[in-house]
């Protein structure tokens, strides 16, 4: 094997890692191709030892010849004032003269100066602030002259808690109890056959009578919903959300808008309607079709009534439309082109990729010649926006004003899909050569491609983390809890390079320190607690270094078993944790009792059926196991429990743990079989992410399932 150092080294700068460990404890390395790839993937040649070489002192070069980072995170538990480390060309000397100001985000405003003489230069000297900012985003400016020139840069100096706000500061001692479901589950009398945020407005009035502290929901990211393009965890933006969780009759411009109505009114209206709410999955294209020439009406009020009006929603709407800027504006013509494109027929597979080369640049003349000839169509997706922002608000606030301690529970996804919207309007971003997913494991031998595109770690360093700020405070507006998908994406990712087989991934390096440092900050102007989904093989010392930040970790019922297979007592679990019977991922309790997850994977191919009964004998071990847990806790009697029996004993016993926060799925309190999702299959094999519930949440007071979990707890 040929020798490629100067390929290491750059790939060692980018971030790649040399090797792994996988579940099995087997080190894994990272091969030469794979390294190649990646960096490409990075626009980084490496496709000789030579271009490798020539990258690398490239990349060097430019790191030197900036002045100062252009972002610095730093803990406020430090006890010495920030340092400014310039950067100056190798074997400059003599005397320089530098000057700083600092602009804290209070208004204030501080200048020091002075002088350095470099006998010997190493390429660097550090200068120390003569102040220590409080928490926050501040803005510094950094100049450097020299007899022959000047130099000046900036700098975001964020200055971090150093610390996620814990259970502690957000409710005390206390142990909450909450519900977590996913929301376009959801049936009820006034829904148009996918859950909105009114039906999560009833649900968290429910729960709060009941005494729950918090009800946490799937992503509500934003999404195309037409064909397979529906999954909440990939998303066209996790910055902004589904139009399909729009109560449309909760609208106020509904009482004023005429047409509106009478659409509504109509029998073939009507018809359609009760076809959504009859259905036992999501039509998410029928839904979408229903509701846009209503909305088209009602935003034709909104402008006749509102905008450019001095009414309190139309002042509304302007503060909203200036808060977001100019990213609510891209994110509307966005929106406005796709539809635009699927009109003409030119919408394909590659999306945004596939439009005439004018409309790929969101700066493009195309665009905002598009954009103004266009405007009140583009205006529209604001709208829809604002009106989601108020809808859910309200069912926030209004859970948090009547005394529910965390309120509403967010959820984070990963990644943004290729062809969406943050792909198109932060491009430099985004890496297009190679897509995120999972090294090979027992559950998936091959390895698992998902087809996220990964976010350029340096990029990400060079932006100033703009894009992780802005998509933090979208996510926790209005929460007081947030969970992260797959956490530890936050210190590495796994990368496979776009065409390979999944198995000849690599893991990337992010700046996991910077990253969380910016969470933490976000958390305490945001009051909200954190809780990463760190399931699955988790790198060494992962566990400590949330402990450290203040995230709290995932624990799943289902999982919680020793090396013989027992179930732990509840003493033993996490008291730093969010412990749920299962996740999304998984099949219910109901059906994990009745092994239905073995028999849809036998159906759909992935068990044969010596497989499937091997897995169901398994699982027989695996419920006595569990009756034993219980039986020797004192909550269950019997070997053969009734579902409702076992649902109770099951929460009571996660009640019991040392955990602060424990999530009652409300699949579970219903007595629902069906998973929501079946991890590898297709659409046409099982309908994921469209399974509706069969108990309406109206009728939740009277389930007896609900009542005896809900006061065994």
């Amino acid at each position: 094997m040929v020798e490629r150092p100067h390929l290491r080294a750059l790939a060692d700068r980018a971030g790649i890692l040399p090797d792994y460990v996988d579940c099995t404890g087997a080190v894994r390395v990272t091969s030469d191709p794979t390294r190649e790839l990646l960096l490409a993937a990075m626009w980084l040649d490496a496709s000789s030892e030579s271009a490798a070489q020539r990258s690398l002192q490239e990349k060097e070069r430019r790191d030197q010849e900036r002045l100062i980072d252009p972002v610095q995170v730093v803990s406020k538990h430090h006890d010495r004032p920030p340092t400014i480390r310039f950067r100056v060309p190798e074997g400059q000397t003599g005397v320089l003269d530098w000057h700083i100001t600092l602009n804290l985000e209070s208004g204030q405003v501080h200048r020091v100066q002075g002088q350095v003489t470099l006998r010997k230069s190493s390429g660097k000297f550090d200068v120390s602030l003569p102040v220590q900012p409080e928490t926050g985003y501040h803005r510094l400016t950094a100049t450097l002259r020299t007899s022959r020139s000047e130099r000046t840069a900036e700098q975001s100096l964020i200055i971090t808690p150093g610390s996620c706000v814990s259970p502690a500061d957000a409710f005390g001692n206390r142990r909450l109890v909450g519900l977590w479901t996913n929301l376009y589950t959801v049936v009820s009398k006034r829904n148009w056959g996918v859950g909105n945020f009114s039906d999560l407005r009833q649900l968290m009035a429910w729960a709060r009578d009941s005494g729950a502290g918090f009800v946490g929901v799937n992503p509500l990211h934003a999404h195309r919903n037409r064909g397979d393009d529906i999954s909440p965890y990939r998303a066209v933006s996790r910055i902004y959300r589904n139009v399909l969780y729009l109560d449309v009759t909760a609208i106020p411009e509904l009482e004023d808008c005429a047409k509106a109505q009478s659409m509504m009114a109509s029998g073939d209206f009507r018809q359609k309607l009760q076809s959504l709410r009859d259905a036992t999955i999501v039509n998410y294209g029928g839904i979408s079709d229903l509701m846009k020439p209503v909305l088209i009406a009602l935003h034709q009020t909104f402008v006749e009534r509102h905008r450019d009006h001095r009414t309190l929603r139309g002042q509304a709407y302007s503060e909203y439309c200036s808060q977001q800027g100019d990213s609510l504006r891209d994110f509307a013509v966005f929106c406005e082109l796709e539809e635009h494109f699927e009109r003409e027929g030119i919408a394909a597979a590659g999306g945004w990729r596939t439009w005439p080369s004018p409309y790929q640049d969101p700066h493009s003349a195309g665009v905002e010649s598009y954009r103004r000839e266009h405007a009140e169509q583009v205006d529209l997706h604001c709208y829809i926006q604002f009106e989601l922002d108020r809808q859910l608000g309200l069912a926030a606030s209004e859970a948090k004003q009547n005394g529910m301690p965390i309120g509403l529970y967010q959820d984070l996804a990963l990644g943004s899909s290729p062809d969406g919207f943050e792909p198109w309007a932060f491009p430099d971003l985004f890496v297009t050569g190679a897509s995120i997913g999972a090294p090979p494991d027992p559950l998936g031998p091959a390895g698992q491609d998902w087809g996220l595109p990964p976010l350029h770690p340096r990029r990400l360093f060079e932006t100033g983390y703009a894009y992780w700020i802005q998509l933090l405070r979208s996510m926790m507006a209005y929460s007081g809890a947030l969970r992260i998908d797959h956490v530890m994406g936050l210190l590495r990712q796994y990368w496979i390079p776009v065409g390979q087989p999944s198995s000849t991934g690599a893991y990337v390096r992010y700046p996991i320190d910077d990253l969380l440092g910016i969470l933490a900050l976000e958390s305490h102007r945001h009051g909200a607690v954190i809780v990463g989904e760190d399931l699955g093989t988790v790198p060494a010392g992962f566990h400590e270094l949330m402990a450290k930040w203040g995230l709290l970790s995932s624990r799943v019922l289902y999982f919680e078993r020793d090396w013989h297979g027992n179930f732990k007592p509840s003493s033993e679990y996490s008291s730093r944790a969010l412990v749920t019977v299962n996740t999304h991922d998984l099949v219910p309790l109901a059906g994990y009792w009745k092994g239905r997850d073995f028999e849809l994977r036998k159906k759909v191919g992935q068990f044969s059926p010596e497989q499937c009964e091997s897995a169901q004998n398994a699982r027989n071990h695996e419920r006595q196991a569990l009756c034993r847990r219980l039986s020797e806790e004192g909550l269950l009697q019997g070997a053969h429990p009734s579902y409702p029996d076992l649902c109770a004993a099951v929460h009571q016993f996660l009640a019991r743990t040392p955990a602060p926060l424990v999530g009652l799925s409300l699949d579970d309190l219903v007595g629902e079989t069906e998973p929501v999702n079946l991890p590898g299959t297709l659409p046409n094999q099982y309908p994921s992410w469209c399974r509706r519930m069969k108990v309406p949440i109206d009728d939740l007071p009277h389930s007896s399932i609900v009542k005896k979990t809900m006061i065994s707890r």
